[in-house]
């Protein structure tokens, strides 16, 4: 069952949502050649703190993993997908991209946003990639209003993507989120016309995520249980927002002010 939130819980949720803009703003001012992706996780666990949430990573066990989920971050790294964990040893490259996603939890309501930055100067191709990506987030965000289907929502992202001809990973996708990170529903990337989800209700909160590739869609997760890469080794871009669905237009809690 979908919940619709109270005027009181979108209260919270908007300051969650601003608490992990912050955790964003830090972020984009670290991103830069020789940090190691410990140090990225150490600014956004006390940035998090610092505004009296908890991150909601951090000890999270997923259904799919034999361990909880051991950082406050993940941060991925070119052809990582999603779920990277931070670690002293990955120092980020001039070049690089890094898909950083980061929850935190204020009052026992959950924001949730991801966004890939370029680590220094990064090549033509990555630059679209990330600009696709992006463009795709948007697109989906302006399709969650009341009244519409799921199903429209994920079928904005496909059509960027194919219009892009980028590869889209479509095992996971975006959910619902409130007193829980993972609410129902699950929003796919792409369009299943035999699930195409509920309608869409105001007072619903729900994070959009698409992740495109510049190669193919195909991804596994390596040996450690969490980490997702694509199978040709290409790089792969991830942007998300929570957002409220509302009587007029869809409220992004997570934007960056």
């Amino acid at each position: 069952m979908v919940k619709r939130k109270s005027k009181h819980e979108l209260v919270i949720m908007r300051k969650a949502g601003q608490i992990v803009a912050e955790v964003h703003k830090a972020m984009k001012e670290a991103v830069k050649p020789g940090i190691s992706t410990y140090d990225l996780d150490k600014i956004a666990y006390d940035v998090i703190h610092q505004n009296g949430a908890i991150p909601s990573f951090l000890n999270y066990q997923a259904h799919f993993a034999d361990t909880p989920y051991p950082a406050t971050i993940c941060a991925s790294i070119n052809n990582q997908v999603v779920h990277g964990i931070p670690s002293k040893d990955v120092i980020l490259k001039e070049g690089d991209i890094i898909s950083i996603d980061v929850g935190a939890t204020y009052h026992g309501m959950v924001g949730d946003s991801a966004w890939t930055y370029p680590v220094g100067e990064i090549s033509d191709d990555l630059k679209r990639l990330l600009e696709i990506t992006e463009k795709a987030l948007y697109a989906a965000i302006n399709k969650a209003r009341d009244g519409h289907m799921l199903i429209e929502v994920s079928g904005a992202v496909e059509d960027v993507a194919n219009e892009a001809g980028l590869g889209i990973v479509s095992q996971y996708g975006g959910h619902g989120v409130g007193s829980e990170m993972h609410e129902e529903p699950f929003i796919f990337n792409i369009r299943v016309p035999s699930n195409p989800g509920p309608m869409l209700r105001s007072g619903m909160t729900i994070a959009i995520e698409p992740m495109l590739n510049l190669g193919t869609g195909d991804v596994h997760t390596e040996a450690d249980g969490w980490t997702v890469v694509t199978n040709d080794g290409k790089p792969s871009a991830h942007f998300e927002h929570t957002i409220a669905v509302t009587e007029s237009e869809p409220e992004i809690l997570t934007l960056v002010k």
